[in-house]
């Protein structure tokens, strides 16, 4: 599919809303997975050098259409403002006149950081009026979070519909990064499957399962699949021990892993061997990390527990692609719908 590319539209001087994932958690005060934040840094130079003024949306959390201050992005302004470099002005709304003299009065350089947009309840609902409403101060629109472009929501397809609409750089690079370990992947190819909601993965194990050599599973949804007597092919591989009640994969499964991992070209990664929240059962995850990390292969790696597991490895930079994406990762690997990717598509 052939998308607008922000880089082909002449874009200069202009009002630009960029749609980017800053849905982080939170902890201590501190944002864990800052590489999500740091994803849309490359679009918004680019914009910034085109002499454009640039506000950002994004949601975070599930306020459930409703004002919520435990879920305002104005209490990770000063996060954002480090990773991206740049003075961030913040609007306690995302709509209406605040925005309007936020981005009239905004300095050269700096950015303005719109409210959640999830406080509507037009933006679950793409409500064509709140689409309207986002838009209304904005000159063009640009998508760069890959992460929510299976949701058919305001911020992410309905603005879209309204404005000139692009593409941004992060967003197509992880179309690009997700076509080749899809399409063009060298073997062998072993996708690795961990975490919950059996409902969410089956799918993509499916998937793989037609067009990979091997296809590693752990997490609760490894516990599912057995409990639910799900039947794979020989090449979906399921752990034959465990630890503690199930709650991590144990040595045996973790050395069969590893072995395979070792020959891979192509690896794909998304969720955890078990709970690693709990040191005492994180052991899996991270033997099944040093493993890829040992690997020549290519890794795409990706899913917000993965960023978890990886934010603050120093060998980080050692993965080939880090997708800010989770359910979207699964959603286009799986080959379903992705509307906000095709409302961008060159008609």
């Amino acid at each position: 599919m052939e998308i607008r590319k922000i880089q082909e539209s002449g874009i200069s001087d202009k009002k630009v809303l960029v749609r980017a994932d800053f849905n982080v958690a939170v902890k201590n005060g501190t944002v864990k997975a800052a590489f999500k934040i740091k994803a849309c840094q490359e679009t918004v130079e680019y914009l910034l050098q085109k002499n454009c003024q640039v506000a950002v949306c994004s949601h975070l959390g599930r306020p459930k259409g409703e004002v919520n201050p435990e879920f305002s992005l104005g209490q990770i302004k000063d996060d954002i403002e480090k990773i991206l470099g740049h003075k961030i002005n913040f609007v306690d709304d995302c709509i209406g006149e605040k925005v309007s003299v936020g981005i009239k009065n905004l300095p050269v350089g700096e950015i303005l950081l719109l409210e959640n947009v999830r406080f509507y309840p037009g933006e679950e609902g793409n409500d064509l009026e709140f689409s309207r409403k986002l838009a209304e101060n904005f000159d063009v629109f640009v998508n760069d979070a890959f992460s929510v472009c299976h949701r058919d929501q305001s911020s992410v397809t309905g603005v879209a519909r309204v404005l000139p609409s692009y593409a941004g750089l992060w967003l197509q690079k992880e179309i690009y990064e997700m076509a080749r370990v899809k399409n063009h992947f060298e073997r062998p190819a072993v996708a690795i499957i961990g975490g919950a909601k059996i409902e969410t993965k089956l799918p993509v194990i499916q998937a793989f399962e037609k067009i990979y050599d091997y296809v590693l599973v752990g997490g609760k949804i490894a516990n599912e699949a057995i409990d639910q007597k799900i039947t794979f092919g020989e090449k979906v591989l399921l752990p034959t021990d465990f630890v503690d009640e199930r709650l991590d994969i144990g040595p045996e499964t973790i050395e069969r892993y590893s072995a395979i991992i070792k020959t891979a070209k192509t690896i794909v990664w998304n969720g955890p061997m078990g709970k690693f929240e709990e040191e005492q059962f994180a052991v899996g995850t991270k033997k099944i990390l040093e493993a890829i990390l040992a690997s020549p292969a290519f890794v795409l790696m990706g899913g917000g527990e993965t960023l978890e597991i990886l934010e603050g490895n120093p060998d980080m930079g050692k993965i080939g692609f880090v997708s800010t994406g989770g359910g979207a990762m699964l959603e286009y690997l799986g080959g379903n719908s992705m509307p906000g990717i095709e409302v961008l598509s060159v008609s």
